[in-house]
């Protein structure tokens, strides 16, 4: 099956809702393979949850901190 999309001629709501469902429906196909070393990543994280041991930042200290080192690179 082929698609053409006119993305030029799309909202921007419209191309949100178009990369909402291509992610939903490669995830349902296990298209998106997990490299080893993000697998080894995500699994320490659970570790450390699952110990109590993470460390959580709120969303809007964190895109503080983002920001603030894009800006010293």
């Amino acid at each position: 099956m082929s698609a053409v999309l006119q993305i030029d001629r799309m909202s921007l709501s419209d191309k949100l809702q178009a990369m909402e469902e291509l992610w939903d429906d490669l995830c349902r196909r296990d298209a998106v393979p997990v490299p080893q070393w993000q697998k080894k990543l995500l699994d320490e994280r659970q570790r450390l949850i699952t110990q109590s041991k993470a460390h959580f930042t709120d969303w809007e200290t964190a895109k503080k901190r983002i920001a603030k080192k894009c800006r010293e690179h």
